[in-house]
């Protein structure tokens, strides 16, 4: 069986694919249990952080149908990678106003678990930065003691040079030790780390540049109702939670507008200010506005 781009081989791969698994199918029986929103709320913009693009995508969904699915979706933007970065740049081409680029360190499949020590991977990138305009780097998956090897080191260094964001798919040790090398660095935590709501706000309340999306979870909501501990979380970080839909295999492409209704109707258990934050404010803020200034 060929693992999902989206699943870390520099862990545990069977918990990672089961947790991934168990996820999708609890999201898909939540969304089959949601009532029918309401028309305000199934206007509500999505600002959608996770978006992926790669080499098998855009053979299946050819650009232009893509970005109609974003647009049918609602989306106000997306915030899309893509192994090889030339998907990123097809959408970007065929709508800018709605595509937040973002640069992986993967050219193709199959990089997750090796790219850490891949030096080849640096004038890839040094490549594609001086090419392209970008808002972050990544997602890219690192876990732990490999965020202190060179090729890693590098990336941090690159998007310091750049001014941009790093889309971690990784845990709390591999964050603390990026920001042991760049302080200022600003993170977007790729599934609040798949952690407890507990451990990120922890994480959170220690970084002030530190934000998480919610991609690829379902433990926050069920049936329109949100979580009492990710409320918590949600109460006291407004500013600091996007949602994302995380299309780590072609097939995703065709979950993206349920996703987002889904996502429509959890937010709308917030107050209606929190819930415009993190359902699309919070992304318009962090990474819309690098586009327009550059």
């Amino acid at each position: 069986m060929k693992l999902p781009d989206n699943v870390p081989r520099a862990r545990p791969v069977h918990k990672c694919l089961a947790t991934l698994l168990a996820v999708f199918a609890g999201l898909s029986g939540a969304v089959a249990m949601l009532p029918a929103a309401s028309a305000a709320e199934a206007r509500l913009p999505i600002f959608d952080a996770h978006v992926h693009y790669s080499h098998d995508a855009w053979d299946r969904t050819p650009p232009k149908e893509a970005i109609a699915i974003l647009r049918k979706a609602g989306l106000k933007r997306a915030m899309v990678s893509s192994s090889s970065d030339d998907g990123t740049q097809k959408l970007y081409a065929e709508a800018p106003d709605l595509v937040v680029p973002s640069l992986r360190p993967y050219r193709k499949r199959g990089e997750i678990s090796t790219w850490v020590r891949d030096e080849s991977v640096i004038p890839h990138l040094e490549d594609r930065l001086r090419k392209y305009r970008y808002a972050a780097i990544g997602e890219f998956h690192v876990y732990g003691s490999d965020a202190d090897l060179p090729v890693v080191r590098r990336m941090v260094q690159l998007a310091k040079q750049y001014k941009l964001w790093l889309h971690l798919h990784g845990d709390s040790d591999a964050i603390e030790r990026v920001l042991v090398q760049d302080p200022d660095a600003r993170i977007l935590w790729a599934h609040s780390g798949f952690d407890r709501p507990e451990a990120v706000r922890a994480m959170l309340k220690k970084h002030r540049k530190l934000y998480a999306d919610l991609a690829f979870r379902n433990d926050h909501a069920t049936s329109g109702k949100i979580d009492p501990a990710w409320r918590e979380a949600f109460i006291e970080f407004p500013d600091r939670f996007l949602v994302g839909t995380d299309t780590f295999t072609p097939e995703r492409w065709y979950y993206i507008a349920e996703h987002a209704d889904w996502s429509r109707a959890w937010l709308a258990d917030l107050p209606k200010d929190i819930a415009e934050r993190i359902g699309w404010r919070n992304g318009e803020t962090l990474f819309a506005s690098m586009m327009a200034t550059k």
